[in-house]
């Protein structure tokens, strides 16, 4: 039996996330959703967008979704962002529980980010986002680099193919 990924690109519609010269977070965590999904599609993972279109929905109904669904994992791609331009480089994943599933998961998918040229920031354990506690399954959010670094985007840009191929590897080669 196939497992089956929820795959949840940020915000969407009228909530752009975290902007940066014209650059939205909704449109790169989109277009990177959709390329990892193609690739676990691929693997013959089946996968469940939360979106594939610029609409907004909330947080805690793309974990309802999840649920209603039966999702093996949930993982949430965003971009990171900080007060200042280029104050800080690098990607980040953030779980419930540090110490679970999800956490192993995201190790993998950090460590093949930090491989094409991301600073590592590690898995950090957030407990108050709804993505993260109101899904019963494993669930990931991915920081794919913050939006308000140049050298950030010129990587997620650059390599961007390499950036959907390190995540869906992350999640395949963590599968049971």
């Amino acid at each position: 039996m196939p497992y089956t990924v929820v795959l949840d690109a940020g915000h969407g519609g009228a909530n752009p996330g975290a902007t940066y010269n014209g650059r939205q977070e909704k449109t790169d965590a989109l277009n990177l959703t959709l390329a990892v999904g193609q690739l676990l599609e691929n693997a013959g993972v089946n996968v469940i967008y939360t979106r594939t279109s610029d609409i907004y929905d909330s947080p805690a109904r793309k974990a309802e979704k999840a649920n209603e669904a039966g999702a093996d994992y949930f993982i949430s791609i965003h971009r990171n962002s900080s007060v200042y331009p280029n104050q800080y480089t690098g990607i980040e994943s953030l779980v419930y529980n540090r110490y679970g599933e999800a956490a192993r998961m995201a190790e993998a998918i950090n460590k093949n980010l930090q491989a094409i040229g991301f600073i590592n920031h590690g898995v950090n354990e957030r407990t108050n986002l709804v993505v993260l506690n109101r899904t019963q399954m494993p669930a990931i959010l991915i920081e794919a680099g913050f939006i308000n670094n140049d050298s950030d985007n010129a990587l997620f840009d650059n390599h961007f193919q390499e950036i959907a191929q390190a995540i869906a590897d992350g999640i395949l080669d963590s599968l049971p």
